[in-house]
């Protein structure tokens, strides 16, 4: 499985990195609006963790990117904000499939990522 972590806070983006690379997953990091665009220009993705509060903001034109390029990919939102606690981030983001609040514990975030992406032999199966 290959991820997109954007999370601006370097430090828990490295432990979330860390935590999902010890589970055989592959993660990429972005930090920033341009970084998060640039990566999913030149790279595939299985999934999207997105913090929703960035410092130059975007978080919202960095998903629409990501199901432009990607239509299907599943977008796991993290915020440590109650703004979007009505569901309207399932609105502004269709490919949304769930909204986790920081902090996280990594495996809560990896159970996620594993529900909402299949791997590749169980995909196979039912196909």
């Amino acid at each position: 499985m290959r991820v997109l972590l954007v999370q601006n806070n370097r430090g828990l983006s490295g432990l979330w990195a860390a935590f999902l690379a010890r589970q055989n997953i592959e993660v990429t990091q972005a930090h920033t609006q341009a970084e998060a665009i640039d990566r999913l220009r030149f790279g595939d993705f299985d999934a999207l963790v997105l913090d929703l509060v960035l410092p130059d903001g975007g978080a919202i034109a960095i998903s629409d990117f990501a199901t432009y390029r990607h239509p299907d990919v599943p977008i796991i939102a993290v915020t440590g904000s109650s703004f979007f606690s009505d569901g309207s981030i399932f609105e502004l983001i269709p490919n949304a499939r769930s909204l986790m609040r920081t902090p996280l514990r990594p495996d809560d975030l990896a159970a996620v990522l594993d529900h909402y992406v299949p791997d590749d032999e169980s995909a196979a199966q039912h196909a």
